[in-house]
């Protein structure tokens, strides 16, 4: 119960920050847009306003290998209060979904 107390104002701020950004960004896209004709370095920093294009599949990277993580930690025995060892495994299992993400868009773009 503690850690959904502890979780809740984290998730809330990282909710907000989100919906924050995407709307300044489209605040700014529309601003570019209403100013005028558009030349070509307005067009690339448009561009780089609205990401890479492959956010979805990063997040999905991201919850696929740390829902490996977490089911792993089912199976390997610890003491839950003095142990760090799930804090180390759900990290590296998140490592390696940022790493395959990078991996494929690195592989995508060559």
């Amino acid at each position: 119960m503690k850690d959904i107390i502890f979780l809740t104002p984290i998730v809330l701020a990282v909710m907000i920050s989100v919906l924050v950004i995407a709307l300044y960004n489209y605040r700014l896209k529309k601003r570019i847009i209403d100013s005028g004709p558009i030349d070509e370095n307005a067009l690339k920093f448009l561009n780089s306003l609205s990401g890479t294009g492959s956010e979805g599949l990063k997040w999905g990277f991201i919850l696929l290998f740390g829902g490996v993580g977490l089911v792993i930690l089912e199976f390997i025995p610890f003491k839950a209060n003095s142990s760090p060892l799930p804090y180390g495994i759900e990290a590296i299992f998140l490592a390696l979904g940022f790493l395959c993400y990078y991996y494929f868009v690195k592989k995508e773009k060559s």
